[in-house]
Formats: C-alpha cells, structure tokens, sequence
C-alpha cells in the first residue's frame, strides 16, 4: 500500500474510534513503530485534531467538536468516482441536481494532472446510453420519474406505504425493494391487503403517503408469509450465461434472478407458475424456450414441461 493511500485509510481508521494507540495502528497496517508515528505526526500536521495521553502505549483521541481535515482522493479513487459517474449517465436515477454539484466538487478537488486523466477518460471511454457527440460529464439530463424522489423520501421515514396508480387504484404495501430494471423503476412490495408480493413500476404512481399505523400487520408477520409463499415455488431453474443474457433482453416483471458466482455468469431463477391461469401458462412456456438451451432444470411442473414439449414437437427439427 502506498503512502498516500495508507494515510487516507489511517484517517477513515481514526475517525471511526473514540480513541486507538500507535500498536493498534502497526498491527492494523502491518507497518513499523516508527512508520506508525511518523504516520500519525503527518495527518496531525494534515489538520486533524488529535491528543496524545501519557501511557506507554502511546494512547490518542480525537477531540470532539473539532473540524476535520478535507478527505484527499488517490488517482486510483479518482479515476473510480469518475467512471461511476460516467456509468450511470442516462439511468434515469433520482437527485440528479446533487449528482450534478458532487461531480463539480469533484473536479473541484483534484488536481491539475488528474484532471487531465480524467478529460481522457471522457474521451475514450462510451457506456451505454451515452451521446457519443456530447459525452460530457456534468451534462446530466436522464431526469427520473418526478414520484422516484418522493417515494424514496417516504420510504426511508416509514416503508408501511399507500399508494395510488394512474387508475385511481390504492394499494397498502410493505415496500420490500425498490429497484430499476429493463429501464424501468419497480416497487417490490407486500400487498397488506391481498398478503402477497406485488411489482408495480414506478412510472404509475400518482401518489404516496403512510399507510395509518392501526392498519399494520408487522414485520415479522409479513416476513413468514412471506417465506412460506417462497416454499410454493414451482418452478427452480439454474441459467448459463447464454441463457442469463437473454434474460437481460427479455422476462416478465415478476420474475427475477440470483447471481450464484461473483462473476455473474451463472444464475438460480425461483418463482410461483399459476398452471390453472392458462395465459401465465402459455406465457411463461414461450420464455422459456426464447431463453434457449442453456438452462438446468431443477423443478418445473408438469403442465409447463407439456408446453414446451409440444412446441418442440410443433417447430423443433
């Protein structure tokens, strides 16, 4: 670890603690006595209010109150933020004016040569979504869904949630996730009133509010309902990387998958076919067979294997 980088990491160290002594930071950072002072000398000259207590541990504290010292980004750090910011460029995510400061302060702190890094970057480096004529990085205008922001508002003050659609339909959830997929904002919530998970996209509400709190099934509740709905799944099917990109172009709402390596290149798919429903039936067949061959079926009833057998019979070889 380099100098620079290893005082920034000491820094975030110190700052987490009330309180740490130099043989706390030589075994943290695998570093000598001496490098271990000469450290903490240099980030008290840096700004960083510290105070030493008489010990033989050579024992600091940070004093409260006390404004510390501006956090100094390596190159690698840099070049990280940026090419997150340039990443997420026409996403269509929320606060889109505070990304638009955090990118100037950014530029704002670094120096003269990163900067020059990072106007390189900009130059070669094209994610999709990106105007290739105009690939600025403080031209941000993938403005969301003006509900995205007031949903997330609410939510982190209290997930019980009403809300309303463009039909002028109500609904009481436990918001369990809020994600983005195939371009679209989703709510993955618990239905309070049906007891059972709902997808309902973002671009359809109208309003949210708090649900009232008399009307409430708790936590624990909704979570065991919750598990042994998940017992009832029918259908457990393992995706290859073929099969997980054409996932990537098409699937329903409903249907999601778990990244079984880090690489992600393989998947589990676990969900609930209502085989009575001949229209989730048919559906849910036909997808099947658009993910193609590289797929491993654990569980599939019966009435799906049918379907997929008989369209192999009508158009296979």
């Amino acid at each position: 670890m380099k100098k620079v980088e290893r005082i920034n990491v000491i820094m975030r160290y110190i700052n987490n603690r009330a309180q740490f002594t130099i043989s706390e930071i030589m075994r943290e950072f695998n570093i000598s006595r001496s490098t271990a002072i000469r450290d903490i000398r240099e980030i008290e000259a840096m700004g960083m209010p510290l105070v030493a207590e008489v010990g033989s541990d050579g024992g600091y504290f940070v004093m409260h109150n006390s404004v510390l010292p501006d956090v100094r980004f390596t190159n690698h750090e840099v070049k990280a933020l940026f090419i997150a910011f340039m990443a997420t460029r026409n996403q269509q995510l929320p606060y889109l004016k505070s990304r638009q400061s955090l990118a100037e302060k950014l530029l704002g702190l670094i120096s003269e040569n990163q900067q020059d890094d990072l106007v390189l970057l900009n130059q070669i480096l094209l994610f999709e979504g990106t105007n290739p004529h105009n690939p600025d990085l403080l031209d941000l205008s993938d403005l969301p869904h003006p509900m995205l922001e007031t949903l997330i508002q609410t939510l982190l003050v209290d997930r019980y949630l009403c809300i309303t659609i463009k039909e002028k339909t109500s609904y009481p959830i436990y918001l369990l996730h809020l994600y983005r997929e195939k371009s679209t904002w989703l709510i993955e919530g618990f239905d309070l009133k049906e007891e059972k998970k709902k997808i309902i996209p973002v671009d359809h509400l109208t309003e949210v509010k708090p649900y009232p709190a008399k009307k409430r099934v708790s936590r624990k509740k909704i979570l065991e309902k919750l598990s042994k709905q998940e017992e009832a799944m029918n259908l457990v099917v393992e995706l290859g990387p073929k099969a997980i990109a054409q996932f990537k172009k098409y699937h329903p709402l409903k249907v999601s998958i778990s990244y079984t390596n880090p690489y992600q290149t393989t998947a589990l798919l676990k969900t609930f076919i209502d085989v009575h429903k001949q229209e989730e039936l048919n559906e849910v067949t036909n997808w099947l067979l658009f993910l193609g061959e590289d797929i491993k079926v654990r569980e599939m009833p019966e009435e799906v294997l049918e379907g997929i057998e008989d369209r192999l019979g009508i158009y296979g070889p």
